[in-house]
Order: C-alpha cells, then sequence, then structure tokens
C-alpha cells in the first residue's frame, strides 16, 4: 500500500485539472488530493491512475472518471457530519472521498466480488463507511433513512422512487438517468411530497440494475 511523492505530486496536478475544468469546492478538491486513487486499481494500471479518466476494475464495472467523482460530489453540497448514501460502491474510490468529508456513509453494492474486494481494501486504507452492504442498491437502504445526501454511481432509466423517499427535507439526491447516455440529474426535497429537479449535462455510467438480488 505504498502512496509516495510522485503520487502526491500526480494528485495535485490531477487537482488543478479539476479546477480548470470548473471544480471548486475547496472540501472536495481537497480530498481528491488525499485520496490515492491507485489503491483503488488494478497493478497493471496504477501509471495512468491520475488521468482523468475512467478505468475498467472486477466485474465489468469501472472507477468513474475523478471529474465525474468530483462533480457528483459538489452537487450534494454536504457538510462534515452529513448522512449519505452511495448507490454503487464499486472500487471504494468515491466511498473514500466522502468518508475524507467527515460524511457518515452507507454504501451499497450488488456485485458479490467486488463488495468483499472493496470492504477488504476500504478496511486496510483507513476509509470504511459507517455501513457497507451487499445489496439492491435501487432499493435503497430505507433502514438508516433518511440521508442528507444520496449518491448513485451507476445510471439509471428512472429515478427510483424508493431513492425519493429516504432523501431527509432540505436533502438531494445526485443520479445519472438516462439509458445510452445519461443526464447528471440533482432531486432536493422542498417540502414531504415537493421535489425539485435541475439537470447539469450528459455522462456516461454503467447500468444500475434492479431486482438483481
Amino acid at each position: 500500500m505504498v502512496d509516495n511523492n510522485k503520487h502526491k505530486g500526480l494528485r495535485r496536478q490531477l487537482v488543478k485539472k479539476l479546477i480548470n475544468k470548473g471544480i471548486s469546492n475547496k472540501d472536495v478538491l481537497n480530498s481528491i488530493k488525499s485520496i490515492p486513487r491507485h489503491l483503488f486499481m488494478e497493478k497493471g494500471l496504477e501509471p495512468f491512475a491520475y488521468e482523468d479518466k475512467a478505468y475498467p476494475i472486477a466485474a465489468e464495472q469501472t472507477i468513474s472518471q475523478p471529474y465525474t467523482v468530483a462533480f457528483q460530489t459538489e452537487l450534494l453540497n454536504l457538510k462534515k457530519g452529513d448522512k449519505v448514501l452511495e448507490i454503487g460502491t464499486g472500487s471504494g474510490y468515491q466511498t473514500s472521498i466522502l468518508v475524507n468529508l467527515g460524511c457518515k456513509v452507507y454504501s451499497i453494492e450488488r456485485q458479490s466480488k467486488l463488495f468483499k474486494k472493496t470492504n477488504l481494501l476500504l478496511s486496510k486504507i483507513g476509509y470504511m463507511p459507517k455501513k457497507i452492504i451487499f445489496g439492491d442498491g435501487y432499493k435503497g437502504l430505507p433502514e438508516f433513512a433518511p440521508y442528507d445526501g444520496i449518491i448513485v454511481t451507476a445510471g439509471s432509466e428512472e429515478i427510483p422512487k424508493a431513492l425519493l423517499s429516504q432523501i431527509k427535507l432540505g436533502g438531494c439526491l445526485v443520479i445519472p438517468v438516462g439509458i445510452k447516455t445519461q443526464v447528471m440529474t440533482r432531486v432536493k426535497r422542498e417540502e414531504e411530497k415537493k421535489f425539485t429537479k435541475e439537470t447539469f449535462g450528459e455522462f456516461r455510467f454503467v447500468p444500475l440494475l434492479k431486482d438483481k438480488i
């Protein structure tokens, strides 16, 4: 688990790229600068860990592009101590960013291989969430709701009603919605039954699967 000066220098360069692309939240940028992304990738891909690109991981999934991770996190507008639900633990990179922000993170992963691998990794490097659960993220995690923020790291054909019901009043859901390409969408819960929706451009994600556990 080596994180040397070269890695840290590459992260500083990555942060500059993200600033140039419009990321401005200092806490998010500091988390990107702190988290050793290379530890979440296959050994053969380590030289590319600080490129602003997505790369394959186990179970035909991907580790998201750093810009996408930063963009989604910034949209959540989190503060220390907020309770966050992450749908799709994946490599654990996004999870560690949220933990580094000081959030109480609950994360769900439906791929058994990834769940076991990432659970072990996050424990080793000290970025364990409050809970990491093997299950169907489409249903959310109602037993720990409501959440200040919910982040979905896979493309959904629709906005799951189960997730809307688990947002705290004043909180929000950030989710990529679409089939071939997705539109980044933020849904805020203004009142018990009143939600407002904003969109933030197109992205590409692996699909969010439901009823597969």
